[in-house]
């Protein structure tokens, strides 16, 4: 085992400034070897604010300084290129979500990481916490039975980050999350690929479902990126999927200060033996069974916070050569995927799409 993880960060923009570098710059099991982003100037603010010794706006010359893991918080579109060149350059990785925006890119990573023996983790918080395990032990435990139909539900207060207005949480910060990115249809811009990500992930995280057919209606926001989504589907078990997203409940007070605050999250899966509720914004995860074998996990106010960190620990573990549970590995993130692209064509073709 590694005394540190040397790590490295491809694409240091708003989230990365802001969650990811405070992190593991003040792990002492970490030595974060350096950073790429475009832009000398805004290398040298992320420099001298982390005392980061080697900064590029080349990620190959980042991917030769013999790094053990790769964090890649680019754009979007670029996850898939990023994160390839990472494993095929020996690393394991950490790919935010979505890990890419097409199914066969997904695939191509899960297959490259596993002919190399080298992990992915999507960090999608929710799915690294004690309820999203116990909920994932009674789903993928049988107690259930076989699952038949699932309601996805995920609503956030981004409406101006999806409407190309801009972040208000992000005022004041080093760096602003781009439009090009969150609000450009034409490059994953819209609250499924920026957000509703996190619920599927969480989902696939319970619940061992792949997705087959998928039908979806979306509504606009003004910039022509998805505010709206509305999602069915059909998995490869039979089972059926109600999915719903939306980038518009309003900003909760003090929102500028806390980011935790404002999402919804409400997950129900029934089975031939029972159901599960996992409801993050009431804070509740309950088993109703067929036979009154009911279960219900305590949890305290919190609870269903944004954990934005928590897979972070696990990465750093994983790089150091450690056991770690991950919670969602590029299988989680390449079911998301799947599931995503085909709504999006579907939205465009009117038709009910296959998964390709």
């Amino acid at each position: 085992m590694k005394t540190k993880a040397r790590i490295g960060l491809i694409g240091a923009g708003w989230w990365a400034s802001e969650i990811q570098l405070p992190f593991f710059t003040a792990r002492d099991d970490v030595e974060l070897v350096g950073v790429c982003r475009l832009g000398r100037a805004e290398l040298e603010q992320l420099q001298a604010r982390f005392a980061i010794p080697f900064a590029t706006e080349e990620y190959r010359e980042l991917l030769a300084q013999g790094l053990d893991g790769v964090i890649v918080a680019s754009p979007h579109t670029l996850h898939f290129e990023h994160a390839r060149a990472a494993l095929e350059a020996g690393c394991h990785v950490m790919v935010e979500k979505p890990m890419t925006t097409k199914a066969a890119d997904a695939r191509a990573l899960v297959e490259l990481a596993r002919t190399k023996g080298l992990q992915i983790v999507v960090p999608m918080g929710w799915s690294f916490t004690r309820y999203a395990r116990e909920a994932a032990r009674l789903v993928r435990g049988g107690a259930l039975g076989e699952v038949r139909h699932v309601v996805c539900q995920m609503a956030s207060a981004l409406g101006d980050l999806m409407g190309g207005q801009g972040l208000m949480e992000a005022a004041g910060a080093m760096f602003r999350p781009p439009a090009s990115t969150w609000a450009d249809p034409a490059r994953a811009g819209g609250y499924g690929w920026g957000q509703l990500c996190h619920a599927l992930g969480l989902l696939f995280t319970i619940a061992d479902l792949q997705p087959r057919q998928v039908y979806a209606l979306m509504g606009a926001s003004p910039t022509g990126a998805d505010y709206y989504d509305a999602i069915t589907v059909r998995f490869a078990n039979g089972a059926t999927g109600a999915i719903s997203g939306s980038a518009t409940i309003p900003k909760p007070a003090g929102a500028q200060h806390d980011r935790s605050k404002g999402y919804q999250i409400d997950i129900r899966i029934f089975g031939t033996e029972g159901m599960l509720l996992l409801d993050i914004e009431r804070e509740r995860l309950v088993l109703r069974r067929n036979d009154g074998q009911d279960f219900e996990m305590p949890l305290a106010p919190g609870d269903g916070d944004y954990p934005a960190t928590a897979p972070y620990p696990v990465f750093i573990s994983i790089c150091r050569g450690e056991p770690a549970e991950n919670m969602a590995p590029g299988e989680v993130g390449l079911r998301t995927v799947e599931l995503l692209e085909a709504a999006y064509r579907s939205a465009a073709s009117g038709a009910v799409e296959e998964i390709q």
